[in-house]
């Protein structure tokens, strides 16, 4: 009855595998890889692990990382599934114009997030912030409908843009600091409080439009820059992808 949860970035491929699809399920093995690696799981990472009996993935990185992680499947005699947006999923509305251009891992952790709002009780508002090679910044009201989002570019690709249109901008990269007194910190401390001002701007947005204060929720690989660093009061949430993907296989199995 094992579940397979898989979540294909811009830069790395996460996996989890839960003893079954269902909110609470015990988790057996987790991991992560470079995408320049995925080619090894089946003989690496998975050769070692009991069958799971489903998977359900969400890619961003396109149909030729898919097809290649699919050939990795074959270990096993699973399915391989993977999310595409829909106009609503697990209680979650999509208020994007046009529902399928929603970026994929956006819905499925706002699928995941709404799973966290209700079960810490009552329904309130939730922003969703991902940190990854871009950072998402998406708002959920109460009732779960999806109000829209921002998308900035991550900590590497400010860097990486600064580096390639200005002269002279090829120091190492610095720490993020109140006051910085040298081209390093100054390059991180700007793309820092660039990103923690779209959050903190999205959340008075959000709760001037709801009327409540909202949960806010970061995850991704480089939210561990950005959580400290934002005047807000949040929680970090590694799983939120893999709780939305839970959500999700678990809704499609009750039918």
């Amino acid at each position: 009855m094992g579940f397979l949860a898989i979540d294909i970035g811009n830069t790395r491929l996460k996996w989890a595998l839960y003893e079954q699809a269902r909110s609470g399920a015990a988790l057996q093995a987790h991991g992560a890889v470079f995408l320049e690696t995925i080619d090894s799981l089946a003989e690496a990472e998975w050769r070692d692990l009991p069958a799971p009996s489903s998977m359900l993935g969400c890619v961003v990185a396109g149909d030729g990382v898919k097809r290649r992680v699919e050939e990795q499947l074959e270990l096993w005699e699973i399915e391989p599934r993977w999310v595409v947006s829909s106009a609503q999923a697990c209680g979650v509305i999509n208020g994007y114009d046009h529902p399928v251009r929603l970026g994929v891992d956006r819905w499925v952790a706002l699928i995941g997030a709404r799973h966290h709002v209700l079960a810490r009780g009552a329904p309130r508002p939730v922003l969703v912030v991902m940190v990854g090679t871009a950072v998402t910044v998406d708002a959920l009201d109460a009732t779960g409908r999806f109000l829209g989002g921002l998308i900035l570019p991550g900590f590497g690709l400010m860097l990486r843009a600064l580096e390639m249109g200005t002269a002279g901008l090829k120091a190492p990269t610095g720490e993020a600091v109140d006051f910085p007194t040298n081209t390093s910190d100054a390059l991180m401390s700007g793309g820092a409080d660039a990103l923690a001002g779209g959050v903190e701007r999205m959340y008075r947005k959000l709760r001037s439009r709801t009327g409540q204060t909202p949960l806010v929720l970061m995850s991704g690989g480089a939210a561990v820059k950005l959580a400290p660093i934002t005047e807000l009061e949040l929680e970090v949430v590694e799983t939120l992808i893999f709780d939305g993907l839970l959500q999700l296989e678990a809704a499609r199995l009750a039918g």
